[in-house]
């Protein structure tokens, strides 16, 4: 039975000296798709068998085993990011992230991905994208912020700064010293979290503010999600 699925290439493994597997990321999961021939150069397959090519895969399809590759229809070649090892870093790490997040949820959390991908494609600052969907990522690997009130004592009013290593928002009354972050800062977290990513259009934000949140999050995912992805360890050598 042949069977289209659209997803995106989240990871090639050689198979033989011709052929190769490829891991298809879709709404369904990811499905493993036998690629006969594709390492040759005279291929059909060669150029859109590659990493993040974003398509739609028309497959022999067998259920929970190793599916044939029949025909590809690229949707998008995502060309700017992949003739960028800035974008590209970006892109491999929220890949990498993803794959972990699918470990810990049945949820369906392709879209927003598909849509970060597509956004930093378009040219939007990939930081920025990236954040947006880190925070929402939290409540999946279940350690989601509280976006109302302050972690130490619950209260919604007097909020002045917010801290990785504390878990959150913190008021006037449980400041402990603490780096007081822009007011900025602390209304775009709460902002990034309930945006659809789709209806995004433009990004105008400060670098000031733009590093606080990013310093947020890598403190937060460091301290409460137990991941140390490679990607990201790269990601910040390039930064």
């Amino acid at each position: 039975m042949i069977k289209e699925i659209e997803g995106i290439i989240v990871r090639e493994i050689p198979y033989g000296e011709t052929s190769k597997i490829i891991h298809v990321y879709t709404k369904e999961g990811i499905i493993s798709v036998m690629c006969k021939g594709a390492k040759q150069l005279k291929s059909p397959f060669r150029a859109t068998t590659l990493k993040f090519t974003y398509g739609k895969f028309n497959i022999y399809y067998k259920e929970n085993k190793l599916s044939t590759l029949s025909s590809v229809d690229v949707i998008h070649s995502l060309s700017h990011i992949k003739n960028d090892i800035v974008l590209i870093s970006y892109v491999n790490y929220i890949t990498e992230l993803t794959v972990q997040v699918l470990k810990q949820t049945n949820d369906n959390i392709y879209d927003n991905y598909i849509e970060t991908i597509l956004k930093i494609e378009e040219g939007l600052d990939p930081l920025v994208m990236t954040n947006i969907l880190e925070i929402k990522y939290l409540d999946y690997l279940g350690v989601g912020l509280n976006l109302d009130s302050c972690v130490s004592c619950g209260s919604k009013v007097g909020i002045i700064t917010i801290d990785g290593d504390r878990g959150g928002y913190i008021c006037s009354k449980c400041y402990q010293n603490e780096f007081i972050v822009d007011k900025k800062t602390i209304e775009l977290i709460r902002m990034y979290y309930y945006v659809d990513i789709k209806s995004i259009s433009k990004l105008k934000i400060s670098d000031k503010v733009k590093n606080e949140i990013n310093t947020f999050l890598n403190t937060y995912y460091d301290r409460y999600t137990g991941l140390y992805l490679k990607s990201k360890n790269f990601l910040k050598k390039l930064m």
